[in-house]
């Protein structure tokens, strides 16, 4: 019995070191960012609170809407220049045939709720929370900001129409302030 044990070792052992000599194939998908005509990942945002959730393909499906995505709510630029665009803008965009303007930050939504009282939102900006990121990093749009939490968006904006990309401005070094703004959105017919 003593020698069948040591066999079992022994040929175990040679299996081992013989299968860690071989060359393992692996297949690595790595993430692509969002573009122009990618479809929007089904996941669901929060508005308000955590009991409404809210899914971007289903409130983009049939519908020309405007997405602009923030580093996070209540941070200088976003607040004194960014959202405020938008609130301003919405009229004029709506008028151009947008149906809705949906602003997206890695916050809670009671921090997007508050953050959009502020500032006026009611009728002209859906506040929408992404508290762990995964429509971000579904649209592999994210960036480490350790002075704001860690993991947020960079700051961009889109045209979706009918769930699809249509047109899509990234700040180019995630955080900026100028192709993401409402002035600088470009709609088609």
């Amino acid at each position: 019995m003593f020698f069948t044990a040591v066999s079992i070792i022994r040929n175990a052992s040679a299996f081992v070191k013989q299968a860690s000599s071989r060359a393992v194939h692996t297949t690595f998908f790595a993430m692509a960012p969002v573009k122009v005509g990618d479809k929007m990942p089904a996941v669901d945002l929060f508005e308000d609170s955590p009991a409404n959730k809210v899914n971007i393909c289903e409130i983009t499906a049939g519908k020309k809407v405007v997405l602009f995505a923030v580093p996070g709510a209540f941070t200088p630029g976003c607040s004194k220049t960014h959202l405020p665009g938008y609130v301003q803008n919405a009229d004029k965009l709506k008028s151009e045939g947008v149906s809705e303007i949906v602003c997206v930050s890695v916050n809670d939504p009671y921090v997007m709720a508050a953050w959009g009282a502020q500032h006026n939102t009611k009728g002209k900006v859906r506040m929408l929370a992404d508290p762990s990121g995964n429509f971000i990093k579904a649209l592999d749009l994210g960036t480490n900001l350790p002075p704001l939490g860690g993991f947020r968006s960079k700051r961009f904006s889109m045209v979706i129409s009918d769930s699809t990309v249509e047109d899509l401005n990234v700040e180019p070094d995630g955080t900026g302030l100028s192709c993401s703004l409402a002035d600088k959105i470009k709609l088609k017919n």
